[in-house]
């Protein structure tokens, strides 16, 4: 174990049988422990799943939110099709943990952020230092078992999950042989207080529109911008090129008259939500902007559970409120002030008062924004990095500037060389609701040949599960254009700038 722990426990073993991908599988179940050096501080609870007929791979899933429960380590990879089998039914060892704390059962699922009082936990869930952890217990259960070592090791994640991807790449970089990070909170601090600027917006007088005004808006923007990619779709294929202006919908004389317009105050939030929140002071990570969320370029902020909400931010946080917005007041209660009663709508992230030195404090934690990835490349690890062009929780925009950062000090050569990075248009975030296009595409295929083969992806194709179409999936920052021939096939699209 490299980091530090005061050993562990396994608490079971079982062995199960389950149908995984359609498939019968009988494995190990093995349940463990790893404690902690603060004996005040919660133990990492973690889940290893040892397949009779393994085919000497292991696969290591991320989390969710706030983490706090283990992830099912019988489940397939982000955006990966119902039709190809998950990992386990590949014959993989897989294992997960639950980031070093156990949810309230009471909570939201992954919206639980009271472990935030202590510091180890802290550290754990926020740093990544349960990643490791994790990982080192779990190849050590994996060798006792099978008497040898796994011939490649891989992670894959979302949202969380994908910034623990991107964690593992960048501060383990021979730990994984892989890695596939889909729609990654990476820089988790700067999107916070572009959250709770947000919240502090939307909780104002007559600002926050409704279910009504939300499907307007994005009813109005899908008809604005829908073409430009040479099809009618329901899908915006190119949003850069897509610049809806919401004053086109503006009540007479920016009052609140009814359901089919937005008042002055709901056009200012919604602008806001769209655009950079700059802060105007410095932070020890060095971050300075997050670049806000694509409502104006075909997002949903309608998404059930992981969308803005049906009710404003409030004090107490309602749990009808925006996934987004909840997660800031937890964040406020537990991670900042680590005051359970204190109101996050007080806390302004453009002048934080008394709180600023915490903050700052905070994002040495968070944000793990190293993106030199040259040690985990010439290890000879594999990165695919994957996006909703839709993502109504996780700003696309924000991994296109880690992509960016990346190719900038790696070099795009050495970039091109280790890592592909794809923006799926009408994806939104971990196929939640009725996306536009629910993503569906084989990465773990992908991955295991480019690093297992050398042979990197070529021409990829993803698929719409829900509408029985396919589209290329293009290498960022190209786009799929339509040129002619049938709109529900890939073929008839080209990948264009």
């Amino acid at each position: 174990m490299s980091l530090p722990t005061s050993g562990g426990q396994v608490t079971s073993t079982a062995v199960m049988t389950s149908v995984v991908s359609g498939k019968i599988v009988q494995y190990c179940q093995v349940d463990a422990d790893i404690f902690p050096v603060d004996h005040t501080a919660p133990a990492i609870k973690m889940r290893v799943a040892l397949p009779y007929g393994w085919n000497r791979r292991a696969m290591m899933f991320g989390g969710g939110g706030y983490d706090g429960s283990i992830p099912d380590v019988t489940e397939n990879v982000p955006f990966g099709p119902t039709n190809e089998p998950a990992p386990l039914a590949r014959g993989y060892a897989t294992f997960a943990s639950d980031s070093g704390h156990e949810q309230s059962p009471t909570a939201l699922p992954s919206l639980d952020g009271s472990f935030g009082m202590n510091d180890e936990a802290l550290t754990n869930f926020a740093a990544g230092d349960a990643l490791k952890k994790t990982r080192d217990a779990s190849l050590f259960l994996l060798r006792n078992a099978y008497q040898e070592q796994p011939d490649e090791v891989y992670f894959a994640g979302g949202s969380t999950g994908g910034r623990e991807a991107l964690d593992v790449a960048q501060r383990w970089p021979t730990a994984f042989n892989g890695v596939i990070s889909a729609y990654p909170a990476w820089n988790n601090l700067a999107e916070i207080l572009d959250l709770g600027y947000l919240a502090q917006i939307l909780s104002q007088p007559d600002a926050f529109p409704g279910p009504d005004k939300q499907t307007l808006l994005y009813n109005s923007v899908i008809s604005a911008c829908d073409g430009l990619d040479g099809v009618k779709d329901n899908v915006v294929s190119n949003p850069d090129a897509c610049h809806f202006d919401p004053r086109v919908l503006r009540c007479p004389d920016g009052a609140d008259t009814g359901p089919g317009c937005l008042s002055d105050a709901q056009i200012a939030a919604v602008t806001a939500m769209s655009s950079p929140f700059r802060w105007p002071y410095p932070v020890a990570s060095g971050e300075t902007q997050y670049p806000g969320f694509p409502f104006l370029s075909g997002s949903d902020m309608r998404t059930p559970f992981l969308g803005f909400g049906t009710t404003a931010p409030a004090n107490p946080m309602p749990q009808t409120s925006g996934y987004g917005l909840q997660y800031w007041d937890q964040w406020v209660k537990y991670f900042l002030t680590r005051d359970p009663n204190y109101n996050s709508l007080a806390v302004d992230p453009r002048n934080p008062g008394e709180w600023l030195s915490r903050i700052s404090y905070l994002s040495t934690i968070e944000d793990r924004n190293n993106a030199d990835l040259r040690p985990f490349f010439r290890a000879g690890g594999k990165l695919v990095l994957l996006h909703g062009a839709a993502d109504e929780l996780v700003s696309p925009r924000s991994t296109n500037d880690y992509y960016t950062r990346v190719r900038t000090i790696v070099g795009a050569q050495e970039t091109d060389a280790s890592l592909r990075y794809y923006v799926v248009p009408g994806a939104n975030h971990a196929n939640f609701g009725t996306p536009a296009f629910a993503a569906s595409w084989d990465s773990l295929t992908a991955l295991e040949n480019w690093v297992e083969k050398g042979q990197s992806p070529s021409n990829p194709v993803v698929a719409d599960a829900n509408h029985n179409r396919t589209r290329p999936l293009c290498a960022y920052p190209e786009w799929p254009r339509y040129r002619a021939g049938d709109p529900n096939s890939a073929s008839s699209f080209v990948c264009a700038r």
